[in-house]
């Protein structure tokens, strides 16, 4: 049976801009999507790298700009329009001060295995219609001192997925919403949750909603697993 659950250590909303973003004087069209090689570090120097095939949209199956194999690590990139999917992880990974100006299909996407991590340190993502982070596969993912504004959901377990028998944990420290936000994480787990998703399915269509934790309530304790102070607006 697959697990779930979110850890939220700090977490909290507020009404303005709180991270100091790089701004890059140019950008990079990459023409094709980036292989980060397992165990290479690819250091952006904070230069904007935009798509130059793919669009800002939510259309499925877009490539991202960057591919990181298992065991690679990503720091000081600024990701522009068009986006494309951003970046993915096809195992653990460490992605250091990444910035989404304007996130298209989602900003990250994660397809590794139950043991692997993922670990986003730093960084903000800006003007996602729908996900900043997806995860498809299987393990952890961290988000630590992260900024996000004007969002749709910080974080989404996929609820429709060929293969869905993973266990899935997300754990939040420090990171700061401002700006409209319609869920915080979304996971999937038979009927708790915190923005609890009924069924697991593989048709393409979204398990129906049937619980959401709301500011001031306490985690569950199993799912969501986090106290009304540690959830805060300031």
């Amino acid at each position: 049976m697959a697990m779930f659950s979110l850890a939220v250590l700090a977490f909290s909303v507020v009404a303005v801009d709180s991270a100091a973003w790089p701004n890059p004087s140019g950008s990079t069209k990459v023409p094709k999507k980036m292989v980060i090689k397992a165990g290479q570090v690819f250091d952006g120097k904070n230069q904007r790298f935009v798509s130059g095939w793919g669009g800002g949209d939510q259309e499925e199956g877009q490539d991202p700009i960057f591919e990181l194999e298992a065991g690679a690590s990503i720091k000081n990139v600024v990701i522009g329009a068009p986006a494309a999917d951003g970046i993915h992880c096809l195992g653990s990974c460490d992605i250091t001060n990444v910035f989404w100006e304007d996130v298209g299909e989602d900003a990250a996407t994660f397809k590794g295995k139950a043991s692997d991590k993922y670990n986003i340190i730093g960084g903000g993502a800006k003007k996602a219609d729908d996900k900043v982070f997806q995860h498809n596969g299987g393990g952890t993912v961290t988000i630590k001192n992260f900024d996000a504004q004007d969002i749709g959901k910080l974080y989404r377990s996929c609820g429709n997925c060929k293969y869905n028998g993973f266990d899935r944990h997300v754990v939040m420290d420090g990171v700061t919403v401002s700006g409209k936000m319609k869920v915080l994480a979304g996971v999937n787990a038979g009927g708790v949750a915190c923005e609890n998703f009924k069924g697991v399915n593989n048709n393409s269509v979204e398990p129906v909603g049937v619980a959401s934790y709301k500011q001031g309530q306490d985690g569950d304790g199993k799912v969501c697993i986090y106290k009304k102070a540690d959830v805060g607006a300031v």
